[in-house]
Order: structure tokens, then sequence, then C-alpha cells
């Protein structure tokens, strides 16, 4: 890194000091985040070399990416204005799945095919380095939040029926639950698993009729830690999701194995390994995975103890948020999350969904309120809605700049950069808790989800990841330049919201349409009367046109783009949004 890029790094830094004094008095509503693909992030030459399943040259295997090199990366993704980093999972993971058909040659490098939830997974580094980048992270005012996963682990057991191929997911209704009698059949046959409830009837269930006939391969009796994890009981044993109906929490994922979480052996031993977690290291969140699959009663007693071992152990502004895949126009199965599951946050699909349609341009600005319609469902009304995190991009369901390339594939590239900045400016400034997903910032398009969309960020060995298009930037080498012109955008938006505290949970007010393809919204503090207009312009023309504000707000002046200094009249004020760009104008407290 040379000297100028290092100066820009530490200038960006400072530019975009976070909002509190310390990480620990931070509430999560004041953070920005990064989320990065541990694996695919950053690396020295010759990092994950001799362990099974690193081969750089396959997008699906290990490439070496650790968090050693990770800590070195801090400053770079401080620039950006992030206050909390989102890794995926660090645990130990099964390398290979031999029994997960659509990825036969895969291994578990994303971190989601949990064998040790107890312990780092050597291709990532060891404790003390764990404990090294956390230390580097707070030091730099930096949250770390864990990905964790409760609704499966790797895979480990097989059913007799369908030993090569795939098992069909068995309804409970069709096979249900029962127990043996002393001459092998099947009693009680409509038992559908309550006395599964009880530790004391759970105990005494040694011989069960389940869907299949479940039974864990010699060898490996002992495959998972804790050991609880290996008694074949706990799992659900029902052969293979369909995504739809009781399948979507009792089925295993790709042949994951589905965990049985509704015993209360199961409930309290999560929450022991992840409280754990809290105890030993100090994180400060806990992100999720695929929370919408396990059942409600289940969180109901996990979310609380966690937050609550957290706060006994000094970290008064712990945050849990689930995964809660759901593309409705609007949030309102989030908002039950939040109130039934006691999930503080859950990731807002709804926002991702509705501003990749406008963005490309499916649907009208006009349906960007939409996204919010439900905001007084969340469990603190409006106040916890702005607790909700939203992006634009993932690992999982791809990048942003793909998806708008999906559906308009002629796009020019300086337009679809365009496009992704101005989808960054209504991330970082509705309401809500942005995340940004790593390498975007760098132009990175992909060519798809899953492994297509989780490149390397250092010099790739991946054929693929080497030759796809990027914006404003080429080849397979480092890509972590402060200059790009996305992260500069992104370094400027994020400062700006680190600036302001009406910016992060002001009160959420959209405007109405003004103009074709003119996105327009306030932040508003009540308390001072500081209002923020924020007009997106989505046109491939300019836009010129009246937008309504606060009856009061009568001075402005822009923080980004040109603002004019007064309010035509009282509660209207004049926008001109140059062609694909945005403006933040300010009326001042008082």
């Amino acid at each position: 890194m040379s000297r100028l890029t290092r100066l820009a790094v530490l200038w960006l830094a400072l530019l975009a000091l976070p909002a509190a004094a310390s990480y620990l008095d931070r509430p999560f509503a004041d953070d920005t985040m990064y989320f990065l693909v541990l694996d695919r992030f950053a690396k020295h030459d010759g990092d994950g070399a001799g362990l099974a399943g690193t081969d750089p040259a396959n997008a699906r295997f290990f490439h070496g990416g650790n968090l050693r090199a990770a800590a070195e990366k801090l400053d770079y993704i401080k620039g950006l204005g992030a206050t909390a980093i989102w890794m995926t999972p660090i645990f130990v993971n099964q390398t290979f799945s031999a029994h997960h058909p659509e990825y036969p040659d895969s291994t578990g490098y994303h971190g989601y095919w949990i064998l040790d939830f107890l312990h780092v997974d050597p291709h990532f580094g060891s404790e003390e380095d764990l404990s090294y980048f956390i230390a580097e992270a707070h030091k730099r005012d930096i949250k770390v939040f864990f990905d964790i996963v409760v609704n499966h682990t790797g895979d480990v057991i097989r059913y007799r029926e369908c030993e090569t191929t795939r098992c069909p997911y068995r309804s409970k209704a069709d096979f249900p639950y029962s127990r043996r009698a002393a001459d092998g059949k099947a009693i009680n046959p409509g038992f559908l698993g309550d006395e599964l409830r009880t530790d004391e009837n759970y105990a005494r269930l040694t011989d069960m009729n389940y869907a299949y006939t479940p039974y864990i391969p010699a060898g490996k009796e002992h495959a998972k830690n804790p050991d609880w994890l290996n008694d074949i009981r706990y799992y659900h044993n029902r052969g293979f999701t369909t995504f739809k109906g009781e399948s979507a929490t009792y089925g295993d994922f790709g042949g994951l194995d589905d965990v049985f979480t509704e015993n209360p052996r199961v409930v309290q031993g999560f929450i022991d390994i992840y409280q754990y977690w809290i105890g030993k290291f100090h994180i400060d969140g806990y992100r999720i995975d695929t929370a919408k699959h396990v059942d409600i009663p289940f969180w109901q007693k996990f979310n609380p103890a966690i937050i609550d071992y957290a706060h006994k152990n000094g970290i008064p502004n712990f945050f849990i948020f689930g995964e809660v895949a759901d593309f409705s126009d609007d949030s309102v199965m989030l908002a039950q999350f939040t109130r039934e599951a006691k999930f503080p946050g859950a990731l807002d699909f709804a926002f991702v969904d509705e501003v990749t349609r406008i963005a490309s341009g499916q649907d009208d600005a006009a349906r960007f309120p939409h996204i919010f319609q439900a905001d007084s469902l969340f469990e603190g009304g409006y106040d916890g809605a702005g607790n909700q995190p939203i992006f634009v991009s993932n690992h999982d369901d791809g990048r942003l700049a793909y998806k708008i390339r999906k559906f308009a594939p002629d796009m020019p590239a300086d337009e679809l950069a365009a496009r992704v900045k101005l989808s960054h400016a209504l991330l970082f400034f509705s309401r809500g808790v942005p995340i940004l997903y790593y390498g975007d910032e760098q132009g990175f398009i992909g060519s798809g989800d899953d492994a297509q969309s989780r490149q390397d960020m250092f010099a790739t060995k991946v054929a693929a990841y080497a030759e796809e298009e990027k914006l404003g930037a080429s080849g397979g080498g480092d890509h972590f330049d402060p200059n790009h012109p996305l992260y500069r955008a992104f370094a400027e938006m994020g400062a700006l919201r680190n600036r302001f505290a009406t910016l992060r949970h002001g009160r959420f007010i959209p405007r109405p349409n003004a103009a074709p393809g003119l996105i327009t919204f306030s932040r508003l503090d009540p308390a001072t009367g500081e209002e923020f207009l924020i007009a997106v312009n989505t046109a491939t023309a300019p836009r010129d046109a009246a937008v309504e504000v606060g009856y009061g707000a009568m001075d402005w002046h822009g923080e980004h783009g040109a603002c004019a200094a007064r309010a035509a009249t009282a509660g209207s004020y004049q926008v001109a949004v140059p062609a694909l760009d945005y403006v933040v104008c300010r009326h001042p407290p008082g």
C-alpha cells in the first residue's frame, strides 16, 4: 500500500468517526455494518495451504481468508464509516458434505455446516487470532457480530431408506413419531412428539419410530461438539425440506441435520453454547442464520436468555438480528418475529427486493414507501423499526449490481455504477441500520447468487472471479482501493450518517412522490426541529420539484449536492436533482 493510499485510508477513518465515544455505549440504531465472508476477505500468501478442502482456484472450496489477515484491513473497513462487522461463522465446519446433493463438490468454506460449536475452525485461525481480531476492532470502536446457527448442524445422520438418494420430506400427519413396544411394533401411532418436550420422558425414549430410520455412520459417533449434539433423538429426521408448510421448520436443508429445537435439552444446550462465546470473547451481537425455520417457542427462551447474559457481562447494547427470508412488499413477517419470537431485529428482505426492482426499472420509484407501511407493527413501534438491518446485497441473494443487470442486461456500466450508488444512498439514509456487503465498494458485480457472489477481495485464482466484469476496477489483483469511486461515495455517506444523529434515528417520513423517478423522504428530530430532506433521482433526466417538508423548516443548506438556501413557502421546498444523483439538504435545529 502506497503512502498516499495509507493517508487516504486514515483520512477517511477520521472523517467517519463513530456516533458514540465507545462501542459499548452505542446502540445498534447508531451503527453501520460491514458484512464479510471471512474465507474470501483477506489472506497472506500461503494461508490455508495444506488444510483439507483448500483450493484457491475452486469457487466452492476454502481459499485461505482468515482472522489475522482480516484484522489488518480494519482501517479499510472503518474508512467506509462502518462501526460494526458481521462475518460468516468462525466455528469448526464439516469440510466436505458427501450427502449434500446440491453441492457434491463443495466444502464448508462459508461456515454454515458446523460440527464443533465450541472451537474456531483452523481454516480461519486460532482462538488467539480471534481474540486479536476482536481486540483490534474494539480499539477502533468497531463492534464484532458473530454469525450463528441453531436450525441445523453439519451432515452426519443417514437414513436407511435412502442411503444414496435425496430423501423426500415425510409429514407428521403421514409419519407421526411413535414408540416401539418390546416386540418391535409401533405403539401409540398418534404420538406426534409431545413426550419429547421433557427431559424425563425424552431420556427413556430410546427406541423411536421416525419418518425415516436414522443412524450415525461408524466412526462418527462423536463427530459433533458438544457431545449432546451426537444424540440422534435431538433431530427431526424427516427428510429434505421443501421450504413450504411444516417442512420449513422440520425438514433438512440440503441434507444438513435439522435440530429438534422443540426439546428443552436443545434449547438449553444452544443457550449454553452461545453464552460461552459471549463470556469468553465479549462480542457485541449475533446474526442468526435461518431463524425463520426454527419454532417460535425456541426463540422466546433463547433470545432473552442470551441478551440478559450479555448485559450481566458488561455488554449493555448487545444486539441480535435474525435471517427471516420473506420477500413480501412490506415487513409484516419481520415485525411478527420482533414481537412473537423476541428478536430485536430481522434482516429486511422487503427493502432489498423493492430497492432492486426500483433500481432496475421494474417498479416505479413511487413504490418505495410501501416497504415501510408495516413499521408501526414492530416491537417498539416506529422506534423498533429503526433497529431493523437493511441491505441491498448479500452472500445468498447476490450482489445488487448483478441483480440490476439480470433485469436490465443492456445497461451501460456507468449507469449501473450510478444506480448502485443511488441504491446505497437509500440504504444509508432510510430508516434502519445499513449493511454494506464486502466488495460492493470495489465495484464487484458477480454472476449469480451463492458462490457466484462470494468473490475474493485478495488476488484471486478463480478464473471466473478474475474474468468477470467489475465497475471501476478490473483483473484479479487485490481489491482494497480506498480511491475507488464507489468506496469514496459510500465513505461520504457513512461519514454523513455518523456525523448527524437525526440521520441515524430521526423519524422517517416518506414524502409524496414529487416527480417521475424521484424518491423523497425526511429524517426529522421532533425535539429540535432538525430535518434532513433526501431526494434520490432514479431517472436519466434531471428532476426539479417542490417537495413537502416541515412547516417551520425555512432555512436550508446542502450536506450533499446543491440545495436552495430557503424554502419557497412554508411546508414546501424546491429541489433540483441531476440525473441519477441525489441530494441531502439540512434544516438545522431551532
